[in-house]
């Protein structure tokens, strides 16, 4: 990128800003769990792989600590990326481990200040596809505007994208509740900002395991237990918070959310155990006072290329006050035969 197309003034040429301005610069991070690779293997299961795609579309609000508890939008702003632009590295810094693996981007962004000595805190969204939101970033006025900020998950582009979505949490803070994207210009102070961008998506990790003493039936072969078909139902398809993504609550259960296939009738290779993973959207719901912390995975099985339907639906525990979205894992065990007398808990959950 240009120079000139990273920093907003009052002036049309940086050569007219004095000498000892002040600036905010913010540096745009993703961590990388286990190597600065953007293909990750996925721990414990060295034969299968996940890719992750670098953002190309940034969204970046600038809110102004008015005082008494009062904010404004200081700068907001849409622009592209280039994905060669993010470098793997590792950081050295002020807001996370040092020497831990990231993409930084190579550009940091810049906005000098002419007689401007804000406070305040930076928010970002990151996506590798264009995002819809519920209002424009131009419309965003005031913080409330900004917490209640949601996108768009129903298109499938979208929905097959939820992984390469990384934003900025409001509730993740370190040096004594200090925001983690906060800035200090006071005092002509130039101060630096490292953007570290988590997942928007929670990772849904998947075993499952035909016991081997139902994988077999001499007497009556058809009666074997194999799992033949798979899928992950009704994930959330709605407008999810952008910065809040541990706080979206529904009713119930949906009952017509986006769906995962993970095993069909021809992959023969799986019908015994296997393992598969997915990036969904958390949320829990107001159903039941006892489950309103946990976020319903609902599956639907079929066993021996059968009509029969089992659909457990799995309540897992999430903690709606940490600022990162969970890896949840469940493992299903399929330990009973299929007879005519058996239609329930043929499946056995385990977290």
């Amino acid at each position: 990128m240009a120079a000139l197309s990273l920093l907003f003034t009052g002036c049309n040429d940086e050569r007219n800003v004095p000498e000892q301005a002040a600036r905010l610069q913010l540096n745009l991070c993703i961590p990388v769990e286990g190597g600065s690779s953007a293909v990750r293997r996925v721990m414990g299961d060295p034969g299968k792989t996940e890719t992750f795609q670098m953002p190309h579309y940034l969204y970046l609000i600038v809110m102004k600590d008015k005082g008494n508890g009062e904010w404004s939008v200081w700068r907001s702003e849409e622009r592209t990326l280039n994905d060669e632009d993010w470098i793997p590295t590792h950081y050295w810094g002020l807001r996370m481990n040092n020497n831990d693996s990231i993409f930084k981007y190579r550009e940091p962004i810049n906005y000098i200040l002419n007689n401007e000595t804000p406070q305040g805190r930076v928010y970002a969204v990151c996506s590798k596809r264009k995002l819809t939101f519920n209002q424009t970033i131009g419309s965003i006025s005031s913080m409330g505007d900004l917490l209640n900020w949601k996108f768009e998950t129903a298109p499938d582009s979208i929905q097959k994208s939820l992984q390469d979505i990384y934003v900025t949490p409001y509730n993740y803070t370190v040096d004594d509740d200090r925001y983690y994207c906060a800035f200090d210009c006071s005092a002509g102070n130039t101060s630096t900002v490292d953007l570290i961008l988590y997942h928007v998506a929670a990772k849904v990790d998947i075993n499952w395991y035909v016991d081997k003493e139902v994988r077999i039936n001499k007497a009556d072969p058809s009666a074997a237990v194999r799992l033949t078909y798979m899928d992950a139902q009704n994930l959330f398809n709605g407008n999810a918070y952008c910065f809040k993504p541990m706080e979206n609550v529904v009713a119930s259960p949906l009952a017509a959310g986006a769906t995962k296939h993970i095993i069909g009738a021809g992959d023969e290779g799986l019908w015994w155990e296997g393992r598969s993973y997915f990036y969904t959207i958390p949320y829990t719901t107001t159903e039941v006072e006892e489950r309103k912390n946990y976020f319903p995975l609902q599956m639907l099985m079929k066993t021996n290329d059968s009509s029969d339907e089992y659909k457990p639906t799995i309540y897992m525990k999430i903690d709606k006050n940490s600022p990162f979205t969970p890896w949840l894992r469940a493992n299903f065990n399929l330990s009973t035969p299929l007879g005519a007398e058996v239609t329930e808990k043929v499946v056995n959950y385990t977290e």
